[in-house]
């Protein structure tokens, strides 16, 4: 395995559809790179035949093309071993999302395109955004072309360069018209079809945002090896921060307008959990904010801070927002002007994030419950408490001495008693009692005759002074203790609000395990998760983990045990002892989930063994009667045939052996059904495909049914089919057999064959839409309802009234099987007329110049 530093880099010419010149943009750079004097190749360019791309080939060293048989043509493909033997510095290699034909050494061409990197040689290559792996669905609804060849993402990114190769969809259409992509006979259907302006035009969109999501993801990767904390405002990214209040529709709604201004805006709501209980927000509308997010094309985030506003810029910053919504203060004027508000002390600390405060009808109306103190025992709160238990004593003391012929000892005792009460709630125990301290000492110093001196006159004074002492220390105790109490009381709160939002998501959400360690580590504020289990030889594997998640217990922060062999760890956060059992909490909710897994692998143990048991029943009864009833006709025949009591004319012997015959035919036919049934449902059907005739195989299959003179075939002589011969028999002869028998003795029946060429959706033949041949077997019988037309292909169903004898309903089940085994599709669809048509779907074989190429022609 090559190192990091040793493998091959990788540049990759990415287009959103044919024709944008990536091909010609990767050759200009192998000239380049040629003319500065690097060592390059050409791996395998496609030229298709365009003067302009094989001439910009020019000069540059071609790697002959390997050779290799294929359904008795040669095909050419990149010669891997000749490029590793040539050993380049930089190679390059057209369509990167090609299958190769079979008998190389990989499937794929991105995985030659690796072994070259990881042989050191640098690959510079092409691919279209239609056939990276995450984006087939997206782009097949958009275009209609299924593309049956694609690259995983992950290979596309860990280029190192992605460079966009862009045209206009009208520049795109005018290249086309003029012939610079497509044969002429082919311009008027891709321009029709594939080609078509809209289209284009998504597909650009598509790849251009592509391409912002990986610049954005190397943009954050520059930005923590550089430990960049400011906002780069190279997209718009908007953060709502919401209550869970009537107005948090609002902010939403205001998000979602001004990211949706720029294209690739993105928004989040944000909602923060505090641990003094300030917000206790219902848990079903934090499920209903959650969906009107999602709703508005935002996502929704929850995460624990002590104070609301640190917590807000933090993730504002982590998330390189560059703009914050807060709904307008719901506190009253005057209460804002005596204690700055969230949005205030936002706006203090944003720094180059701007910040919008949105008005809304419950501005200026105070919420019904009251807010409590911010962070009652936190570190500022105690390094304020120390200060004022310093600075406060001597600026009360120094007012007392200038105007204390107004008072005496018993006011100036009780005014420094207020001072010690007031430490207490600042700062708590620690600073009160400095402040009780303090406070007997200047009222010894400065009150107490003899004045200025640590010493008392008067015996009471002493007295008072040290009560004075103790009785500040006792009532800084009770206060400290009592807002301690209240402290855990809040974080107790918002630890019941925690677990009322998980009890609500187990009876609620899917059992999501990646979910609920994302949900983990928003509460815990940790940057990754895992469930981890112990494994024979001492170490653990993971289960299910997200963001920087630890793979070795040792190496986490907090951890609990779900089972005795499965464990929930934690990366990052602070995490006191008491919040482990809010931790236990979702440790129970994941063994929740595991339970409900294997309780739902029973339950489908249970249907697959029920359906097994009603298999077996079904086929005992074809046994008991479908099977005995063939074999009492051939024993009573035969029996007949040997008694020497009766002397029977040729005419009799004739219809006595037709009987056997028949039978015989019955039982062969039902034995082999049975058979094949049992063949498809363990596996063991391999078709062995080759081309086939249709023609002569629809032929050769009906030959020998009852009543095959009123099946009328029109399939053309030459139409071909990738299939087995053999099963291709007995998929067409069930099938016309289940025709015959319900369809009027009056109606025929019909079967056609067409074909389907691979141009159909883009104009092209180049394989990116496959060649196939559609089979039509139509009857005019009484057709089957709709809602009946699953069960058609269930073994042992007989649908409408079916003479008993007529077998028991494996005909059709077997069809859908081997049918699918060969690569094709079997479905249904009504007869014009009144029946029921059976379409059956085969791959054609390949023509020479339809090898599969699989990338769209450019």
């Amino acid at each position: 395995m090559e190192t990091a530093d040793t493998r091959g880099r990788l540049r990759v010419y990415l287009g959103a559809a044919p024709g944008v010149g990536k091909t010609y943009a990767m050759l200009d750079e192998g000239h380049r790179r040629r003319d500065r004097g690097t060592d390059v190749v050409v791996g395998y360019v496609e030229t298709h035949g365009r003067r302009r791309t094989i001439g910009s080939l020019g000069d540059l060293e071609v790697v002959p093309r390997a050779r290799i048989a294929y359904r008795g043509t040669v095909q050419e493909e990149m010669d891997l071993d000749a490029i590793l033997r040539r050993r380049p510095s930089v190679v390059l290699v057209d369509e990167l999302a090609h299958t190769n034909v079979p008998g190389g050494r990989h499937e794929k061409r991105w995985q030659d395109v690796e072994a070259l990197r990881d042989a050191g040689i640098e690959v510079i290559t092409t691919v279209n955004i239609q056939h990276l792996e995450s984006l087939n669905d997206v782009t097949e609804s958009i275009t209609g072309v299924r593309q049956r060849e694609t690259v995983p993402d992950a290979v596309v990114r860990s280029a190192d360069q992605i460079e966009l190769v862009d045209m206009s969809p009208q520049s795109l259409r005018r290249r086309m018209a003029h012939g610079n992509i497509y044969a002429p006979e082919k311009v008027d259907a891709a321009l029709a079809n594939y080609f078509r302006e809209g289209n284009l035009t998504a597909l650009r969109e598509v790849a251009l945002l592509w391409l912002a999501d990986r610049v954005d993801e190397g943009l954050e990767r520059y930005r923590e090896q550089h430990d960049i904390k400011g906002t780069w405002a190279t997209r718009e990214r908007v953060v709502a921060a919401v209550t869970g209040g009537p107005e948090s529709a609002t902010l939403m709604r205001r998000a979602a307008r001004i990211a949706s201004r720029r294209s690739g805006g993105e928004w989040q709501a944000l909602y923060v959990t505090r641990h003094d209980g300030l917000s206790g927000v219902a848990p079903d509308r934090l499920a209903a904010l959650r969906a009107k997010a999602e709703d508005l094309g935002g996502t929704f985030h929850t995460i624990v801070g002590d104070d609301a506003a640190e917590a807000i810029l933090e993730f504002a910053r982590a998330e390189n927002a560059n703009q914050v919504i807060i709904g307008a203060s719901r506190r009253g004027r005057f209460s804002t002007v005596a204690r700055p508000g969230i949005g205030e002390r936002v706006i203090a600390a944003s720094g180059d994030i701007d910040i919008h405060i949105v008005t809304h009808d419950y501005a200026r109306r105070r919420r019904l419950a009251p807010r409590q103190p911010d962070g009652v025992l936190g570190v500022r709160r105690r390094i304020a408490g120390y200060l004022f238990a310093l600075v406060v004593p001597l600026a009360v003391s120094g007012v007392l001495k200038l105007t204390d012929r107004f008072h005496g000892l018993p006011s100036e005792a009780m005014a420094l008693m207020a001072v010690v009460v007031a430490t207490a709630l600042v700062g708590g125990l620690v600073p009160a009692v400095i402040a009780a301290l303090s406070s007997g000492l200047l009222l010894n110093l400065l009150f107490t005759p003899p004045l200025y001196e640590l010493t008392i006159a008067e015996p009471g004074n002493a007295l008072a002074i040290v009560l004075f002492v103790i009785v500040g220390i006792a009532v800084a105790t009770v206060v400290d203790h009592s807002a301690r109490r209240a402290a855990e009381a809040r974080k107790a709160r918002a630890e019941a609000d925690a677990l009322t939002v998980l009890a609500h998501s187990l009876l609620n959400s899917s059992d999501d395990l990646a979910g609920l360690l994302g949900s983990a580590c928003e509460v815990f504020s940790a940057t990754g998760g895992a469930v981890l289990r112990r494994v024979e030889r001492g170490g653990h594997e993971v289960v299910s983990c997200v963001g920087e998640a630890p793979t070795d217990i040792r190496a986490t922060d907090i951890s609990t045990a779900i089972d005795d062999d499965t464990v929930l760890v934690l990366r990052g956060g602070n995490h006191s002892a008491s919040e482990r059992a809010l931790l236990n909490a979702y440790a129970a909710y994941a063994k929740v989930m595991a339970e409900r897994r294997r309780a739902g692998r029973a339950e489908v143990e249970r249907l697959r063994l029920a359906e097994v048991d009603r298999t077996r029943t079904a086929l005992l009864a074809a046994v008991s009667h479908d099977l005995r009833s063939p074999l009492a006709a051939v024993k009573a025949s035969v029996s007949s045939l040997r008694s020497e009591a009766v002397t029977f004319s040729e005419e009799d012997e004739a219809a006595l052996l037709e009987t056997i015959e028949t039978a015989a035919d019955r039982l062969d036919a039902l034995v082999t059904n049975l058979l094949d049934m049992s063949r498809i449902h363990t596996g063991a059907v391999h078709a062995q495909l080759a081309e086939v005739g249709l023609s002569r195989a629809v032929t050769h299959a009906i030959a020998p049914l009852a009543g095959n003179e009123r099946i009328t075939v029109d399939v053309p002589r030459d139409l071909t089919v990738l299939a087995d011969a053999g099963l291709l028999d007995r998929v067409v002869a069930n099938i016309a057999e289940n025709a015959l028998k319900y369809t009027p003795l009056g109606a025929d029946i019909r079967i056609d064959g067409t074909a389907i060429d691979g141009t159909a959706m883009d104009g092209t033949a180049d394989g990116s839409a496959d060649a196939r041949a559609i089979l039509r077997i139509s009857d005019n019988g009484p057709g089957v309802p709709d809602h009946h037309r699953d069960r058609l292909f269930a073994p042992f169903q007989r649908l409408g009234d079916v003479p008993r004898k007529d077998g028991v309903g494996l005909g059709l089940a077997v069809a859908r099987g081997l049918t699918e085994a060969m690569g094709g599709t079997i479905a249904t669809e009504d007869t014009p007329a009144g029946g029921l048509t059976f379409v059956l779907e085969f791959p054609r074989p390949t023509a020479p110049e339809e090898t599969p190429s699989g990338e769209e022609r450019r």
